[in-house]
This record gives C-alpha cells, sequence and structure tokens, in this order.
C-alpha cells in the first residue's frame, strides 16, 4: 500500500475536556499533515514537519479548508433494524413487538442479510462512523453476514448473535444450547479475523429465561477479554416486567450482576432510569452506560441523566450512541445534538469539545480500544473522517461569522449531517467517494 498523506486541520483528543478553554485536552493543527503506512497512523503533527520526514514514494491528498478527525464511533445498534427506523409507536414494548421482531425474523435467510449488510456499512460510511457495536438477529446467518462485510471492507466492527429464548415469536427464539453453542462458533469463525469483535449478546433480561442467562455467564467465563452488550432500564414498563420476570433480584442491574456479566467491557444500552444502588454498581464495575438520545426521545422512554453521573462521587463511564433503528438518525452529529438538547431539558450544559470527544475518543475508551481506534495519535488504525463546516449553504452562511473552534464543531453538531462528511478513510482507504448511490433492489 502506498503511503499516504493527508493535509488538513487536524482535531484530536487527549483526554475528556474540562471547558471550551481547555486547550490542554486536545491537539489541533491549522497546517496538519497526517501520514498514513500499512493500514496505520504513523506520523502526525505540522504539515512540513510531516513531509520532510514522509517516504518518497509518499501520495499527497489535501483536504483544506476541512477538519480531519479520527472517524466517528457507535456504540449501540441493530443491524437488523434498518428498515424499521421511522416506525410510528407509542413506546418502546409496542414498538419491539409490532415492527421490530416481524422484521428481524426475516434475517433467518442470509441473502437478505448480505443484502442489508451491504447497506448498513454504506450508510454508517456515509454519515462518518468506521466502527460501531452491533446487535445482529437470533439467527447465525445475520451475524455471519455483519462480518462478512466487515471483513470485506477491513473495518472495526463489534457484533454479536442476539441470545432470545421468551418473549418474543417463535422465528426469533433460539434456546440456551443453541445460543450458546451458536455465539460460540461465531466467536471461533470471526473474532480476530481481520478487525473483528464478537460480543456476547443477551438481548435484555425480558427475552432470556435464567438459564440462558447462565449459557451466557459461561460465554462470558469462557472468553473474558469478549465484548458483554445488553439492554438496560430504558423504560418504566420494561423495568416492571423485568423485575417480575426475576423476583430473586433486588434490581433490574442486579440480574446481569448475579449471572457475572457486568465488567469493563460490558454495553449497557439505554441504563436511563437507575437507583443510586445501580448507579454505584455500574461505577464499581466500571460497565458502560450508553446514552441513546435520538431513541430515546423518539420512544419516549426518558432523559439520560449524562452529566449527574458523571459527576457524582462514585462516576460512571458513559458511551453515546444511535441505537438505529429507534435512534432517528445514523448520524453521530445529529445524536450528539440531540444529547445537548437532553442536557439544556435538565439544566445541565454539554460543550462541542465535550460532544467531539465522545463520538471519538470518549466511544473509544468506553469500547476499551482507544489504542486502535479514536484518535489520530500514531500507531493507531488509520480510520479517520473529514469534516466540512460550509456543506450546506445555510452552514456556509453561518460560518461567515464563526470565529473559534468551539464554534466551528457546534455548528457542525448542530446543523450537520451525511453532507457534512467530505469523505471517511478505514484502515487509510477512502471509502464514502467509492460508494454506489443506494438501489432498492441492490
Amino acid at each position: 500500500m502506498t503511503p499516504l498523506l493527508l493535509r488538513g486541520r487536524l482535531l484530536s483528543f487527549h483526554r475528556a475536556p474540562a471547558s471550551l478553554t481547555d486547550t490542554g485536552s486536545y491537539l489541533y493543527e491549522e497546517d496538519g499533515g497526517l501520514l498514513v503506512e500499512d493500514g496505520r497512523i504513523s506520523a502526525v503533527g505540522a504539515y512540513a514537519e510531516v513531509k520532510a520526514g514522509a517516504p518518497e514514494t509518499v501520495e499527497e491528498l489535501d483536504h483544506r479548508p476541512h477538519l480531519i478527525l479520527p472517524g466517528l464511533i457507535d456504540t449501540h445498534v441493530h443491524f437488523p433494524q434498518m428498515q424499521v427506523i421511522a416506525s410510528y409507536a407509542a413506546n418502546l414494548l409496542e414498538w419491539l413487538n409490532t415492527y421490530t421482531f416481524p422484521e428481524e425474523c426475516r434475517f433467518v435467510e442470509s441473502a437478505h442479510a448480505a443484502r442489508i449488510a451491504t447497506h448498513f456499512y454504506d450508510e454508517f460510511l456515509r454519515h462518518g462512523t468506521t466502527t460501531v457495536a452491533a446487535y445482529c438477529s437470533v439467527h447465525k446467518a445475520s451475524a455471519d453476514a455483519f462480518f462478512a462485510e466487515a471483513t470485506r471492507r477491513n473495518m472495526l466492527m463489534i457484533g454479536g448473535k442476539v441470545m432470545m429464548d421468551r418473549n418474543a415469536p417463535q422465528g426469533l427464539l433460539d434456546t440456551p444450547q443453541m445460543g450458546y453453542d451458536e455465539t460460540r462458533a461465531i466467536i471461533e469463525e470471526w473474532h480476530g479475523k481481520g478487525r473483528n469483535h464478537v460480543a456476547i449478546t443477551p438481548r435484555f433480561a425480558i427475552t432470556s429465561t435464567p438459564e440462558q442467562m447462565s449459557a451466557a455467564q459461561a460465554l462470558a467465563q469462557e472468553y473474558p477479554d469478549l465484548h458483554i452488550q445488553t439492554h438496560l432500564s430504558e423504560n418504566h414498563e420494561e423495568i416492571r416486567y423485568t423485575c417480575e420476570l426475576f423476583p430473586e433480584a433486588s434490581d433490574y442491574t442486579d440480574i446481569y450482576a448475579r449471572y457475572g456479566l457486568l465488567g469493563r467491557k460490558t454495553l449497557l444500552g439505554h441504563a436511563i432510569h437507575l437507583s443510586e444502588r445501580e448507579t454505584d454498581v455500574l461505577s464499581q464495575t466500571g460497565s458502560v452506560a450508553v446514552h441513546c438520545p435520538t431513541s430515546n426521545l423518539f420512544l419516549g422512554s426518558g432523559l439520560f441523566p449524562l452529566k449527574a453521573l458523571e459527576r457524582r462521587e462514585k462516576p460512571v463511564r458513559i458511551g453515546v450512541a444511535t441505537d438505529i433503528g429507534g435512534g432517528s438518525s445514523y448520524s453521530m452529529l445529529k445524536t450528539l445534538d440531540e444529547a445537548y438538547k437532553i442536557q439544556q431539558l435538565l439544566g445541565e450544559r454539554l460543550n462541542p469539545l465535550d460532544s467531539f470527544y465522545r463520538m471519538t475518543r470518549g466511544n473509544a475508551e468506553a469500547l476499551s480500544l482507544v489504542d486502535r481506534i479514536g484518535t489520530l495519535e500514531p500507531g493507531t488504525d488509520a480510520d479517520f473522517v473529514v469534516l466540512d463546516a460550509a456543506a450546506t449553504p445555510a452552514m456556509r452562511l453561518r460560518m461567515e461569522t464563526v470565529k473559534t473552534l468551539p464554534e466551528e464543531l457546534f455548528l457542525l453538531q448542530t446543523m450537520g449531517d451525511d453532507r457534512a462528511v467530505t469523505e471517511t478513510y478505514v484502515a487509510g482507504r477512502p471509502m464514502k467517494s467509492n460508494l454506489l448511490a443506494p438501489t432498492l433492489g441492490a
């Protein structure tokens, strides 16, 4: 692979910014150079310095005046739900039973799963997202399609076959043994192949019997380095029903704790309505509460207390996510725009530096993958995105009055979408410009 030198304005975070004036929390190069060799970043800094140290055979691409950031990261999505996004329903459980479960039954067919996988990756690349943590359907075929497409595109992806053996249509049920066997087979076939990471994925406690939860526990004990993903405390009716199903548990969080499913690589979707005891448990175990703002608003689930969880004496680790298809946008820009509004409603502030930290390094830290993705540090994988804050006429007009980097980021977050993504690179290769226009028959 020919070495590649990109020129543009570089932005990468060293840590979470404490305030809008915390310039020490990030690297910003007005005229920056990013050198890519063999799919990894080999040098970063002022363009003139990086250029001077680059190989003679280097190919150059000039993205000025645009911003170059690490590829955006999404910590909770549902691969089989592309065709149920924007489905009208009153709440989570109605939405699942009316739209989502029937749609997921289609993923028993390998051809359908493969077709949706192509659209799935196209759409996220169009929006500048280079890594997601995804739920597949209960069918092994869905996970095979998900990871095959990730391998073909050399993308770093996390995914898992959903385990569910009750409270769903017959076509979506496995058994404790089947859930264990098929997940184990997926781990052996796909984990570590290319850039793939397999996650142990009991959908949520409502759809898993105690026997299946024990099967998930056995997998977690056999493969302690794998991610675990499930749902927690999305709405009040879900919480009530879950606790009825597990009366021996003191609360919803205690169910997962009893089966050894909490830890630093555990991703808990939503986690909105938690007691003090539950937040203490998440803090003690290092588990990640994943905030899904567009989904929480769309389904009326509640307002996630992001700042309150981080400010407490025992803070909780947090990721942010689109939650496609309960979520209403594939864009991490739109996702953080809605997160900002939720914090406003709670009387809190979410500044734009904080937002961009969360969709890059912050989510990489939540996934325990910051050594690979989420920054522009030398030695990390060369996944990055090029953003244009003047991508539309309205944005271009607003940019005439923008004076600072935080103001530009806030404009991107508030008005940006896939049109603001000029290019998306995966392992140093441009991907968005090579996408074909989507067609229904593809």
